[in-house]
């Protein structure tokens, strides 16, 4: 029987979707699961892990673990491979996961594979599908080796209904600090707004909104829809929006309910971060748009006439 490590992904003191979409994945293959929590004032979560289904929560909470340190959080997630004795080790897609998963596979000299979107299971072999070249390509692959480390895509599958319940932790020895590395600032880009990983809703704005105005006259749309904030590369390179709020292959991965693409193209690379999106509503001024082939609903009008119709339908349906 195969057992699966999840490794837990926090943020602002809760767990993210991803990991519970991870979990739920998990249990449904039928073999044991487990779970890696590390950071500071961690350890009350693992009752939530345990929840979802983790049999087993390896609990590092040190104060050393506040900034990402690359050795330690791979020596950790070492340890909790070993005392779990765990056949797979799963990581949601994030900065953390680029950092340490390969370093991982390679240490423990097991199989690797990134931008994982489906996962079954063959006896003892791990069936993976995988997108490739800005998600114009599905690879499919047969990980073999004692151990395999997965990177998976946000939104691949669909998280279980909470059921927190006491949670059976093994508390894990804590890395010492990588003294070859001294952090003496952390800037963090305060702007208020929804996470877009966690957001029920996005919003994106292309090059059709024309300048930063454009995309003062579209937030309103997102906030009555209480969406977050995406935008195109050409976005964010003009200067109109942070490169946060980028989505596609050079910015974030997106998998929210509704996917809202105002005034973009919908080039391949812009795409890549948002197919897995469950609906998506268009809205572009040219018929012949690439968006209109991944689009749910398409809507052929200027951006600056429907934005405000769709504003006052959204209000009225709220009442």
């Amino acid at each position: 029987m195969s057992k699966i490590l999840v490794v837990a992904e926090i943020k602002n003191g809760t767990v993210r979707k991803t990991t519970l979409e991870l979990l739920a994945k998990a249990v449904s293959l039928g073999g044991g699961v487990d779970a890696l929590l590390a950071g500071p004032g961690a350890a009350p979560l693992a009752d939530i892990l345990a929840g979802h289904g983790a049999a087993a929560v390896y609990v590092a909470d040190d104060p050393s673990l506040a900034l990402f340190s690359q050795p330690a959080w791979l020596d950790l997630t070492a340890q909790a491979v070993e005392t779990s004795q765990a056949h797979q080790v799963w990581f949601s897609a994030n900065e953390t996961a680029r950092s340490v998963a390969p370093a991982l596979a390679a240490r423990l000299g097991g199989a690797f594979a990134s931008n994982v979107k489906a996962v079954s299971l063959d006896g003892d072999h791990v069936l993976v599908e995988r997108v490739a070249m800005a998600t114009k390509v599905v690879q499919k692959a047969r990980l073999t080796g004692k151990v395999k480390v997965l990177v998976v895509r946000g939104g691949a599958f669909d998280a279980a209904s909470n059921n927190p319940k006491p949670a059976k932790t093994v508390k894990l020895t804590v890395p010492k600090p990588d003294d070859r590395v001294k952090v003496k600032q952390v800037l963090k880009e305060e702007s208020g707004e929804l996470d877009l990983g966690d957001a029920a809703q996005v919003v994106s704005v292309g090059r059709g909104i024309k300048d930063a105005q454009g995309v003062e006259f579209v937030r309103p749309l997102a906030a009555a829809l209480g969406a977050a904030m995406g935008a195109t590369r050409a976005v964010v390179d003009s200067g109109w929006m942070a490169h946060s709020a980028q989505v596609g292959q050079t910015g974030r991965t997106v998998s929210p309910d509704v996917y809202w693409a105002i005034g973009l193209s919908g080039a391949i690379q812009h795409l890549a971060g948002m197919t897995g999106s469950k609906l998506i509503v268009a809205v572009n001024k040219d018929p012949e748009a690439p968006i209109f082939s991944v689009a749910d609903y398409a809507i052929v009008g200027d951006l600056f006439k429907v934005v405000p119709l769709l504003i006052e339908e959204i209000k009225k349906a709220q009442g």
